[in-house]
């Protein structure tokens, strides 16, 4: 069974259940969002705006899917850079009640297979906080590799944060 399927405008309002439910859980992980995140409308926008940027070819969004084919969270494929780099980054996240069944690792093992096999990049990428240890088991479970430690490289929870940063390469 596939743990993801594309993400569609009609997926917001499971989506917003879902950040709502999670909030405090994924706070530690994310960027600080403004409360309009968490309604029907900012899901709709953040759905909008993730459909709008994968029409221009930057990004590839999903949702993931648990065994019965609910939404459980997303993942996308960001920053896509064509040309001699083939690249993207990866960035995913699910809900509080659907962490340590394997679903991450599942998703990011698909999308992994679909960046290289039919989107044709070279390189995925990943970052992640350093005592992010769940993160890190999901990326090492998918045969990433540690390639560097970058320093206050995202602002997350509302400082900036040092990430560990993983690649894959489809060779």
């Amino acid at each position: 069974m596939s743990h993801l399927r594309p993400l569609h405008i009609g997926d917001a309002e499971r989506l917003a259940e879902l950040v709502v439910r999670s909030r405090e859980f994924l706070a530690p992980w994310e960027p600080l969002r403004p409360d309009s995140y968490f309604t029907l409308a900012g899901q709709q926008e953040a759905v909008a705006l993730s459909l709008k940027s994968a029409a221009s070819g930057l990004t590839e969004p999903f949702v993931i899917l648990d065994d019965e084919g609910e939404v459980v969270g997303r993942i996308n494929l960001n920053n896509i850079v064509r040309g001699p780099f083939q690249s993207a980054s990866l960035g995913y996240w699910l809900d509080r009640e659907a962490v340590g069944r394997g679903l991450a690792t599942a998703a990011v093992g698909e999308l992994v297979t679909l960046a290289f096999d039919v989107i044709g990049l070279h390189r995925v990428e990943a970052g992640t906080l350093p005592h992010n240890l769940a993160s890190r088991a999901v990326l090492t479970r998918n045969r990433f590799e540690q390639f560097g430690y970058a320093q206050r490289y995202l602002a997350i929870a509302g400082a900036w944060a040092d990430h560990i940063l993983f690649q894959r390469l489809a060779d």
